[in-house]
């Protein structure tokens, strides 16, 4: 069960949504005066979606005055995956306070960035917010995403839905001379195998890469056996709190 969240920090009015590709959603949220950015690049934020009580976690592509815009990639099946995929536009949402682990070293001569559809926004707005030589590959299982970025990308094929190869595009890279800083996002075993292999194989400090995962081919992504939706409203009917929901989610589950 995952950890319980905390309270929304902030909520927002969904003011647009956008197809991008096949597998990724544009939505931008009119966000409260309670948003504020941190200014790393590769920050993120919980979002809560309506009739909904968990929450997921997206990389803010931008944010400009009040506006946050998030990329939201398209799986089979997932909680925000179904609700993006309607007309999602004038739905409120919740957002928790932006968090974000980029931090470039001061003797830093490049940047090389790696990721899947997942980490693509975060690798665009790091290569937009530094000067210094970037040099980015991203997988994806729909066409290139011409238009995303600006930021010379290297386009890599997905071998095949919910699937990922980048832990062998990394063991191939030829690293830039120098001191520099490696990104990366994507499936949690690849990063596994790919944090092992900057530290132990190319011998990079901890300071000299980030390497995160964001989703799991493992635990797949299958129906949800109880769905919280009707809980959650009735619940909020009911004048229960959030906490309260959550145990009747449990009980629902028979995790009680």
């Amino acid at each position: 069960m995952p950890a319980r969240p905390e309270a929304r920090a902030s909520t927002g009015t969904v003011t647009d949504r956008e197809v991008l590709g096949d597998h990724l959603i544009r939505v931008t949220i009119e966000v409260d005066g309670g948003f504020s950015s941190t200014g790393v690049p590769d920050e993120w934020v919980a979002l809560t979606v309506p009739g909904q009580f968990q929450t997921r976690y997206y990389t803010v592509r931008s944010f400009t005055g009040t506006q946050v815009v998030l990329d939201v990639v398209i799986h089979d099946e997932g909680l925000v995956t179904q609700w993006a995929q309607t007309d999602c536009v004038g739905d409120v949402v919740g957002l928790s306070d932006p968090k974000g682990s980029f931090e470039l070293p001061a003797d830093a001569a490049w940047v090389v960035l790696v990721g899947d559809l997942t980490g693509l926004p975060a690798i665009a707005r790091i290569g937009e917010s530094t000067d210094l030589p970037v040099t980015a590959y991203v997988e994806t299982p729909d066409h290139p995403l011409s238009g995303y970025t600006d930021l010379p990308v290297t386009w890599v094929d997905a071998p095949g839905p919910e699937q990922s190869g980048l832990a062998a595009l990394v063991r191939g890279l030829d690293w830039p001379a120098g001191a520099g800083y490696f990104w990366m996002a994507g499936e949690s075993a690849q990063m596994r195998e790919i944090r092992r292999h900057v530290r132990h194989d190319v011998g990079m400090a901890p300071t000299a890469y980030d390497v995160m995962g964001y989703w799991s081919a493992s635990r797949g992504r299958q129906r949800r056996a109880v769905d919280p939706g009707p809980i959650y409203a009735a619940g909020k009917a009911a004048g229960k709190d959030d906490g309260q929901i959550w145990d009747d989610y449990d009980k629902a589950r028979g995790d009680t």
